[in-house]
Parts: C-alpha cells; sequence; structure tokens
C-alpha cells in the first residue's frame, strides 16, 4: 500500500463533524455505499384553511375576483387580422413598378408578404413570405408606401399584422 496516500478511515475521519452526530444508517445502492441523508430541522404542519380566512368575513375565503385593479385585461401587442379586413382600412395604395428585369425574363405571378400596420396607419414593417425575388424587391418598396386607417380595438387604435398579396400581371 502507497504511504503517501491517507488510508480511508484516516480521510472520514478528517472530514467528521466537529460535533457528535447520530449515527446514520448506510443505503446501499448497486454497490455504492452512501449515508443516508436525515431531514436534520422538523417542519412546520400546514395552517389550516380556516386560520387563513379573515375573521370578519364569517370564515368565509377572500373573495379575489372583487379587486379589478389587481387584474387587469392583458394587452395585446400585435392583432393579427385577415387580408379581407385591412383591404377596407386601405387610404393610400401604391402600385408597385415592375422590375426591369422581370419585363425582359417575362416573369409574372403572385408575391405575398406579412405586413405590420402602425397604430397610425403607417407600414412599420414587411416581411417576404412567397414569389419571385424580383418582384417581391418592388413589392415591398411599393407596400411601403402605403396608408391605412387605424384599426380599432374598444375604441383605441392597436397595432396590426396582415397578410398583403401583390399580384404582377405581364402587360399585354
Amino acid at each position: 500500500m502507497d504511504s503517501s496516500k491517507p488510508s480511508a478511515s484516516v480521510v472520514a475521519a478528517s472530514k467528521a463533524p466537529a460535533k457528535a452526530a447520530p449515527v446514520q444508517p448506510m443505503v446501499i445502492k448497486n454497490g455504492a455505499s452512501r449515508p443516508a441523508v436525515a431531514n436534520a430541522e422538523p417542519t412546520a404542519d400546514a395552517p389550516s384553511i380556516t386560520g387563513m380566512a379573515p375573521a370578519g368575513n364569517g370564515g368565509s375565503l377572500p373573495n379575489l375576483m372583487d379587486s379589478p385593479s389587481q387584474t387587469e385585461a392583458p394587452v395585446l401587442q400585435v392583432v393579427n387580422v385577415s387580408q379581407g379586413v385591412s383591404e377596407g382600412l386601405v387610404i393610400k395604395k401604391t402600385p408597385p413598378s415592375y422590375p426591369l428585369n422581370s419585363l425582359i425574363m417575362r416573369v409574372e405571378g403572385p408575391v405575398e408578404l406579412q405586413a405590420t400596420i402602425s397604430k397610425t396607419g403607417d407600414i412599420s414593417a414587411v416581411k417576404i413570405l412567397s414569389g419571385d425575388a424580383g418582384l417581391a424587391r418592388a413589392a415591398v418598396d411599393a407596400v411601403k408606401q402605403w396608408k391605412y386607417k387605424p384599426y380599432l380595438l374598444d375604441g383605441s387604435p392597436v397595432e396590426i399584422q396582415t397578410q398583403i398579396t401583390v399580384n404582377f400581371k405581364l402587360p399585354q
């Protein structure tokens, strides 16, 4: 045995606490032994339901639904609105200019966009969902200039998100 390493009994004795601890049973699991963990502090009993109820309330629980100041209605960040509803709110619709390369290559078709309309009715963000890349750039440039009536929810304007389809058709 190597004399430079302390024996297992010396290591166990050096880690022993200063106070004498009660002897814990050993639990053996899968060949490894560990001391069982005992709960050092007793737990307090849970309070009874009658102890939690206010005395002036006849022993019943308080009504949590009567305090409107504590439970405010959630505020939506962005409301999703269908394309048909948002089309009815358009005030100014700038048509897209057909890209020259797309005209030469005879590319046409729809471009699907997702637009965020601010509380004031301006386009605040546009995301391309599908369509030809050249046509999509022209569609985004045009849609960013569109103006909408503010969408009202419970009488106050809210930011909305909608899908916009811009159809490109080759001139005859």
